[in-house]
């Protein structure tokens, strides 16, 4: 599928690689979903200052993501679930205030869920299930304003779930396969848009509240199993 990417071809040119229309000859998107790669992702990708988005799931990327990628301020979409990645979630993520949609799903990372995390302001979804994550869900993920989508199931996770995230606009939430020990908290059944709950296979103590069906009107799953 590479074949396009050598001189005889302007780069933007090359599949996957989608140029501005504003600023010539600025990578703005690299789009290179299930596309057979192997080995690192090289740390030149730090030098593509416009990128927007970046897809790069379903590849067989191995070791960790280079730290040239705080370079990326502009960088709005990151996926790289389904790869190899190694390590803990990139500290250095927490540099590219612009992101939107973070999706590490589907990897080897190790470590805690980054309490950094909650300074992206403009962070809506957020994917980091099937991994090996241990501790505590951060409260600050309660900063996001604009949240709408959390996916940390089936992990090592453990402790309660923040009532911070009743401060965000939160519409599905996915984080059964844990430890975690409390059912849903109180500030959650403020959230009236609330469409997706999956709390199943952890160990919660207490019970639901008997208007649940009230507070959630748009509700569409509901998964509790094996608790």
């Amino acid at each position: 599928m590479l074949s396009s990417w050598n001189d005889t071809l302007h780069f933007c040119r090359w599949s996957g690689v989608y140029c501005s229309r504003r600023h010539v000859n600025r990578v703005v998107e690299l789009n290179l979903f299930s596309y057979g790669l192997v080995g690192s992702l090289s740390p030149h990708i730090g030098n593509l200052t416009f990128l927007r988005t970046t897809v790069l799931q379903s590849n067989s990327f191995c070791g960790k993501a280079p730290s040239e990628i705080d370079r990326l301020f502009h960088l709005r979409v990151l996926f790289l679930s389904n790869d190899s990645f190694q390590g803990t979630v990139p500290t250095n993520l927490t540099h590219c205030s612009e992101i939107r949609e973070l999706n590490l799903v589907d990897k080897k990372l190790e470590d805690k869920i980054l309490e950094e995390l909650g300074s992206l302001s403009k962070l809506r979804t957020l994917g980091l299930a099937n991994n090996n994550l241990t501790g505590r869900i951060p409260a600050s993920l309660g900063n996001l304003l604009s949240f709408t989508l959390l996916l940390i199931g089936d992990n090592n996770l453990e402790g309660s779930i923040p009532e911070d995230l009743g401060r965000t606009t939160i519409e599905r939430i996915q984080i059964g396969i844990n430890r975690l020990t409390s059912t849903i908290p109180s500030s959650l059944y403020n959230l009236s848009n609330m469409r997706d709950i999956k709390l199943g296979a952890n160990q919660p103590e207490g019970s639901l509240s008997l208007d649940i069906g009230v507070a959630f009107p748009h509700l569409s799953q509901l998964v509790l199993a094996e608790n």
